[in-house]
């Protein structure tokens, strides 16, 4: 998959593909739709297809001091929107400029002009421009004026109601990681680089890797089911967020121990993949007390991921 940064001077051969646009914060199984459906129609027009976004998110931009829950920062979008066979993603800089632009002025200067689309493709609430002001209404009238079609896709519905970004934040913050999956149609995962830590998970006969959430993203804290994937490999992990509650209560941290691996990870990107959470955070009142509840959550832990499938629903990512 081609990724093309700006709808300025976009090489000939993004031009007159079939295109989606939104935000696209979390590829649930909504985004899935609307970027299949463009999948299938430059299909039939032996067209290629394409995904436009924007970044940073809209949210982002418009209130940076306010830490925003993204569920997938941009690599992981990218591989996400891989997987599901685009030939090109085009990653607009959501910034003055572009944040100004009318609903108009969006749909001739960039989506016609700039990367001259052939066909768009949108979600039933899509709103564009500056204020958000446009509609697919909007959106269908001026492209029947500037040469290309538009499809708007219904809402995609499943147990619980319309898939969405924020039905799948309300749940990872409630620590619903199961259900959050099955509005996101893969195993919610985090990825960044291994830190050092305070070594205590070690003292306790239960070395970590350690790793920090973005900004923004608050995960219920307490102990998860994980899978650890290093270098393309997944592990079967214990997973801890929180404070930290029996020792010192500071700055909330993410820690998984590794069941059946030896070697150090120190400084190595790893990408921590949610299949459960187990339980709440709690204190303790002895690390020995602590350690023995570790050593029952492992177990449980062990029959967690022994039945969970690599993926939570069938045809997901």
């Amino acid at each position: 998959m081609d990724v093309v940064h700006g709808w300025r001077d976009v090489p000939a051969t993004v031009r007159d593909s079939v295109v989606a646009i939104g935000n696209f914060d979390g590829v649930h199984r909504g985004h899935q739709t609307v970027i299949r459906r463009a999948i299938d129609i430059a299909r039939a027009e032996s067209r290629k297809s394409g995904a436009i976004l924007f970044e940073p998110h809209p949210v982002e931009f418009f209130a940076p001091e306010k830490p925003f829950f993204r569920l997938t920062p941009l690599p992981v979008k990218l591989e996400l929107l891989s997987e599901l066979g685009l030939d090109e993603v085009i990653v607009l800089d959501f910034d003055a400029v572009l944040s100004a632009l009318s609903a108009d002025d969006f749909t001739k200067q960039v989506i016609a002009e700039g990367i001259g689309a052939s066909h768009v493709v949108v979600g039933y609430d899509f709103n564009y421009g500056k204020g958000r002001s446009g509609s697919t209404e909007d959106l269908k009238r001026l492209s029947a004026e500037l040469g290309f079609d538009v499809t708007v896709v219904e809402p995609v519905t499943g147990e619980g109601g319309t898939y969405s970004s924020s039905r799948a934040r309300d749940h990872l913050r409630r620590g619903e990681v199961r259900e959050a999956a099955g509005t996101l149609g893969y195993w919610w995962r985090i990825r960044g680089p291994v830190e050092s830590g305070a070594g205590r998970g070690k003292g306790l006969g239960f070395p970590t890797v350690n790793l920090k959430l973005h900004p923004g993203q608050d995960l219920a804290h307490g102990i998860y089911a994980v899978r650890v994937v290093v270098d393309g490999q997944p592990y079967d992990a214990a997973g801890y967020l929180g404070k930290r509650p029996t020792f010192d209560s500071g700055a909330p941290i993410f820690e998984a121990f590794l069941f059946d691996f030896d070697g150090d990870l120190y400084g190595k990107t790893v990408e921590i993949q949610f299949i459960d959470h187990i339980r709440e955070d709690r204190t303790y009142e002895t690390p020995e007390a602590l350690s023995e509840q570790m050593d029952l959550d492992c177990k449980e832990i062990e029959q967690v991921l022994r039945t969970a499938p690599k993926s939570p629903v069938a045809g997901g990512i």
